[in-house]
């Protein structure tokens, strides 16, 4: 453990923009969600009634868990629970990043060679990982208690936030030690949070109706924490099992690490052929190669998020129905109809986000490569510095198109059928999804700026992308300017299905984004690569 310290420092001075946001932005969310209970509830009998639908309602159980209560503690904790899995995403790719991806790039090597442990590093991401989780949790119970909810209740919240943290940082120990290419470790974690997802939705969908399968819930961390039941039940015991858990994956970390090779994974690595087919012999097979595999794994959870969304878009009805209290609520929104219009086009605007993750992600690519010394092989034969960024571009082009478009028909199907109106809904729904495409673009375009003219900061591009985030989590609810509203390019798009569909900011957006990517490139051609 010789080092660990030093190598703390070290993180929090590599992270000092990316931890930081993703700490307070996630841990200030849930305040928002206080005003808006209150406008849409003001009194206790809304509130029992609106808890009361919600809860036998399977879309909504789906999507952010059991609620057992009704009063505003309940409610806010409740509704925020997708928040979750963020965390635990954002706790597993910075442990990854800190261990696996530094081993991969042969930063490990180089700080190997000083006095440092042989499980410093590690030990250091999980501190570090942790403390932050911790911070965050901090913050939302204080935010909470601020907002003049129960101490007991809003420290039970912010420990729900805080064992997220710790028991995804825990499965990214592991991961990091099973396969030797950061990508695989990261698929590997990321599978594992999805398969907690499900198996909590499962398990809470089946304790509604026959109950069969409500054992699934506590198969699962997330179900775990969300347990917990804040500002109700307060139960201690989920967060026992949690952190044995965390504990136990942890140990199970360390002691992977120590009976692996420096450099290898547990898990063998699969060779590929000596000679390369006909079909990998240009820069933009190669691309789809390196690119399929995740491409793929987007593609089959936006459909999964549009089959869940569309589901939840007829539960949105039903509930507006379900009750005339509720409805006259509803009614002040705009009835039924503009009230699943507004939902769907909420829902198109955090899938939009979401895509611009993958586009970040398949743009970044490019810095990857480069980093790494595979470029630099690459380069050195015919191929033209263009031809191989523009092989990797055109998964940032068209691989958001095709991940959203996933998501709009999923929807789009899904709700058309249960509405028995396919061709009214589907057009609307996937209109609106597709509408986000330039945004996404102009987060892509940005990454691509930075990789070309200053490549050491192409990954504040997430720090872009958290603050857009930010803006359409809370930016409203905290009232901030309307100047600061439209730094974000998802602010300009219309609303859609329901408001009104206009060309100009789609253009203008993708033409921006177009000049910003052509200046990236431009300074990429006249850059050097790194030795």
């Amino acid at each position: 453990m010789t080092g660990t310290g030093k190598l703390v420092r070290l993180i929090l001075r590599r992270d000092r923009l990316l931890l930081p946001l993703w700490v307070i932005l996630l841990g200030i969310v849930p305040a928002g969600y206080i005003s808006s209970f209150v406008s849409l509830f003001p009194t206790d009998a809304d509130r029992v009634e609106y808890a009361r639908v919600s809860a036998g309602n399977a879309g909504f159980v789906a999507l952010y868990g059991p609620l057992e209560g009704h009063s505003l503690g309940e409610l806010v904790a409740w509704r925020a629970g997708f928040l979750p899995v963020m965390i635990g995403l954002c706790a597993l790719l910075t442990v990854i990043r800190h261990t696996r991806t530094d081993e991969e790039q042969g930063r490990t090597e180089l700080i190997g060679a000083a006095a440092v442990g042989r499980h410093a590093q590690l030990a250091a991401a999980l501190i570090t990982t942790c403390a932050a989780g911790l911070v965050l949790g901090v913050i939302t119970a204080t935010a909470m208690v601020a907002e003049g909810l129960p101490v007991d209740g809003s420290v039970w919240f912010g420990t729900q936030f805080v064992l997220s943290t710790w028991v995804f940082a825990a499965v990214a120990s592991v991961a990091a030690q099973l396969t030797s290419s950061a990508r695989s470790a990261r698929s590997i974690a990321v599978g594992v949070l999805g398969a907690a997802y499900v198996l909590r939705l499962a398990g809470d969908i089946s304790d509604l109706g026959s109950r069969a399968l409500s054992w699934l819930s506590w198969l699962s961390p997330i179900g775990w924490v969300q347990h917990i039941f804040p500002y109700g039940g307060n139960a201690w015991w989920p967060a026992v099992l949690t952190l044995f858990f965390a504990a136990a994956a942890t140990g199970l970390g360390v002691v992977l690490l120590g009976r692996r090779d420096f450099g290898d994974g547990l898990l063998p690595a699969r060779l590929g052929p000596a000679t390369a087919a006909p079909r990998l012999r240009s820069p933009l097979a190669l691309a789809w190669r390196l690119h399929r595999g995740l491409l793929a794994g987007w593609i089959v959870a936006f459909a999964a998020l549009g089959l869940v969304f569309g589901a939840v878009g007829n539960s949105v009805v039903d509930l507006a129905r379900s009750s005339s209290g509720l409805d006259e609520i509803f009614a002040r929104m705009g009835g039924g109809t503009v009230l699943v219009d507004t939902y769907f086009a909420s829902i198109a605007g955090l899938i939009g986000v979401i895509a611009a993750c993958y586009a970040v992600q398949a743009t970044l690519r490019l810095r990857d490569e480069e980093s790494t010394g595979r470029a630099e092989v690459l380069l050195g034969t015919p191929v033209s510095r263009l031809a191989w960024a523009g092989s990797h571009l055109t998964f940032s082009l068209l691989g958001p198109a095709v991940i959203l478009a996933a998501e709009g028909l999923a929807a789009g199907l899904t709700y058309g059928s249960i509405a028995k109106d396919v061709p009214g809904r589907l057009p609307a729904i996937l209109g609106g999804t597709m509408a986000q495409l330039p945004a996404v673009w102009m987060l892509a375009a940005v990454a691509v700026l930075l990789f070309g003219v200053l490549p050491r900061l192409a990954a504040v591009t997430w720090g872009a992308l958290a603050t857009c985030v930010l803006l359409m989590l809370v930016g409203t609810t905290l009232q901030f300017d309307q100047w600061v509203l439209d730094l974000s390019p998802f602010t300009h798009v219309p609303h859609l299905p329901g408001g009104h569909l206009g060309w100009t900011p789609l253009v203008v957006l993708t033409v921006v984004a177009v000049v910003v990517s052509a200046a990236g490139l431009a300074g990429f051609r006249r850059r050097d690569l790194p030795s």
